[in-house]
């Protein structure tokens, strides 16, 4: 397999310790558990998406398990600005805030709250199963757009989650540059459903929810793919990666760095286990593969 040289990266106005990131949502609740990722090897973490309002979430159950990925409908559970402090121990660190409104207002007002602290904001607008935030919003390109700009007003680098459930990804994509984006992210969840035979019900107290992990690993590169042939900022890849080849993969569709969720489930070494595939004494630049799919 390819190896890679190691060393930090510059990707959308953040440097990162490696091509890896923590996905958002998972593991990012806290200070603590970002700063744990981070000496687990993690290139760089995003937190948990904090919104304008605290938010208890959807009733329960949240989170099902599957055999081929993970499906949830959390419901945007956030503390709101009370989340400032978590990241007191974290200054300095490449610390991405995930951040959500239900319009380019509470988005900047977000925002806000974070500009000392945060090395960069992360837009959630995919979200695939909490009404009027998420996808609501990133369906709309002159929406994303919008958000976009009101964020980038701060002078802090900003990424744009795009959700997979629309037509042309690269629609939202363009939208998301011409509003100021340095960089988007790809994909968030895809918008799914189970019910059980056994009580003739939905498993998720919400019905729909969003599905990761390895199930989704192809949509990603599909988008991926189809994002770098269509804008000129830095697409990172995002969905069902598990592996060092699942990296490299993303990496020739054009990602230039890559983010990790589902994955960590009951591995949080996961990052440590990737990098040590990843890198080699005599790898290749990483400039050598990014994209090298479209040739």
């Amino acid at each position: 397999m390819i190896q890679l040289q190691s060393g930090p990266v510059e990707v959308g106005g953040v440097t990162l310790r490696n091509h890896l990131i923590l996905a958002a949502g998972v593991l990012g609740t806290c200070g603590s558990s970002l700063a744990r990722m981070l000496r687990e090897g993690a290139g760089a973490v995003v937190s948990k998406s904090i919104g304008p309002e605290p938010r208890s979430g959807h009733a329960g159950p949240c989170l099902v398990v599957l055999e081929d990925g993970v499906l949830n409908a959390m419901g945007l559970p956030n503390p709101s600005s009370d989340f400032r402090g978590e990241l007191d121990q974290l200054k300095g660190e490449p610390v991405i805030v995930s951040i959500f409104g239900g319009n380019p207002d509470e988005f900047g007002t977000v925002a806000s709250w974070f500009v000392d602290s945060a090395a960069a904001f992360e837009l959630n607008v995919s979200c695939p199963h909490a009404s009027g935030y998420g996808a609501q919003i990133g369906t709309n390109p002159d929406l994303v757009e919008a958000c976009t700009a009101a964020v980038s007003r701060f002078h802090k680098p900003v990424w744009v989650k795009l959700t997979p459930n629309v037509t042309d990804i690269t629609t939202v994509g363009i939208a998301a540059q011409d509003g100021g984006a340095n960089a988007l992210v790809a994909i968030n969840t895809v918008k799914a459903m189970r019910i059980s035979p056994e009580i003739r019900k939905p498993v998720l107290g919400n019905r729909f929810g969003g599905l990761s992990g390895k199930a989704i690993f192809p949509i990603a590169v599909r988008c991926v793919y189809e994002l770098y042939g269509a804008c000129e900022i830095p697409v990172i890849g995002c969905g069902g990666v598990s592996s060092a080849a699942d990296v490299l993969e993303l990496m020739m569709a054009g990602a230039s760095a890559v983010e990790i969720g589902s994955a960590l489930r009951g591995n949080p070494g996961l990052f440590r286990e990737i990098t040590g595939n990843l890198y080699g004494t005599d790898g290749i630049s990483p400039a050598e593969i990014v994209g090298c799919a479209h040739d």
